[in-house]
């Protein structure tokens, strides 16, 4: 039996960091993989927490070399997942989540298919648009850009498992919670958790 592996996208300015953060202080017991990336950090982001920043020519390098689970363009820069972030401890019987756009979530879905993907929306376009404006972390070019590759990033929720609204920031972070939770009860899962239980309750009397 090997972990689970589960994917959380979500178009730029619906809050996917922020509810990922609040959902994993919640489910201690899921590995966020952090990504690699080629664009500069913003104001308060840390190397090897938030991502692995490094050049476009060291990324490109990995990228040709296999080094990547999953990698994509995304809104002018590279992201991407490594392999040794994900296959050793899905192989440990750990759950691994990935943050990632919905590119690398086509090349998780070819590679491994009982991967459990979530797509994060946003309440409306007005709110989006507002929330990126806000985050003041961008250039203007940068968030016109984010804004117009909106519409082709929630175009692609309807390839996802399971679509969680951020409007009710306490809501979305429960709605992660159960899809957690209901995966971790499904039948294989715990027959497999359970089989001492199991043997012992077919006990004959």
């Amino acid at each position: 039996m090997s972990g689970t592996l589960y994917i959380i996208a979500a178009p730029s300015g619906a809050g996917k960091t922020s509810l990922v953060k609040a959902l994993l202080e919640r489910e201690q017991g899921i590995a966020l993989s952090v990504s690699y990336t080629s664009r500069p950090p913003r104001p308060g982001e840390v190397d090897g927490q938030h991502y692995h920043f490094v050049s476009r020519e060291v990324f490109e390098h990995m990228a040709a070399t296999g080094a990547f689970f999953e990698h994509a363009n995304v809104h002018g820069d590279y992201k991407g997942t490594a392999r040794t972030a994900v296959e050793p401890l899905l192989a440990a019987d750990r759950d691994v989540l990935l943050e990632i756009d919905w590119q690398g979530a086509q090349q998780v879905r070819a590679q491994w298919p009982d991967v459990v993907s979530i797509f994060i929306l946003p309440p409306s376009r007005r709110e989006l648009e507002r929330r990126l404006r806000q985050r003041a972390s961008d250039s203007a070019e940068q968030i016109t850009r984010r804004i117009a590759d909106s519409r082709t990033e929630i175009a692609r929720a309807r390839e996802f498992d399971y679509v969680v609204i951020n409007d009710d920031f306490a809501q979305a972070v429960l709605d992660l919670q159960s899809i957690f939770a209901s995966r971790r009860l499904r039948r294989e899962a715990q027959l497999v958790r359970h089989a001492a239980l199991l043997d012992d309750l077919l006990k004959p009397s």
